[in-house]
């Protein structure tokens, strides 16, 4: 019997409603394993993943049988559902609406894991905007500044 064999990699990008800076470097492990443990209950892959105090990256070795979106909206309903449980900021947490997903070749992976595990580093230099922006043009992505993130200037 025939079987269905892929191999999709994915980087996701989401922020923090507001672009407030809401997740603590204390947290920051804690969000990691649960978003992580979404990913897999889901029948996927987490590849990297690193939580900034205003948005999240992660790469996930993607499997065929749901939607990236579908995918994106179980991640941040259930983080966000863990993060207002546990009451971790001063009233309701949310993630923005909206998202970006960029893929990779199999080849790329290494260097996307040290991308997405340097972010600190990456954001002494850099803001988000110019970051999300540069994925967006990188990837030839056509898109209209009125419906990106609301960011924080």
């Amino acid at each position: 019997m025939p079987n269905t064999y892929t191999q999709i990699y994915i980087q996701i990008v989401f922020a923090v409603k507001g672009r407030q800076y809401l997740i603590s470097k204390n947290k920051r492990e804690e969000l990691h394993k649960y978003i992580t443990g979404i990913v897999q209950n889901r029948g996927h892959k987490m590849l990297s993943i690193f939580a900034m105090p205003d948005h999240v990256h992660l790469l996930v070795g993607l499997k065929p049988n749901i939607s990236i979106s579908d995918l994106v909206r179980d991640i941040k309903s259930g983080s966000s559902k863990h993060i207002n449980d546990n009451n971790w900021v001063v009233g309701k947490f949310n993630w923005q609406e909206g998202y970006g997903a960029f893929s990779y070749s199999k080849s790329q992976i290494d260097n996307v894991v040290k991308y997405i595990l340097n972010q600190e580093e990456h954001h002494k230099t850099r803001t988000f905007k110019e970051e999300y922006i540069d994925f967006l043009v990188k990837f030839e992505i056509e898109y209209d500044e009125k419906y990106l993130f609301e960011w924080i200037e």
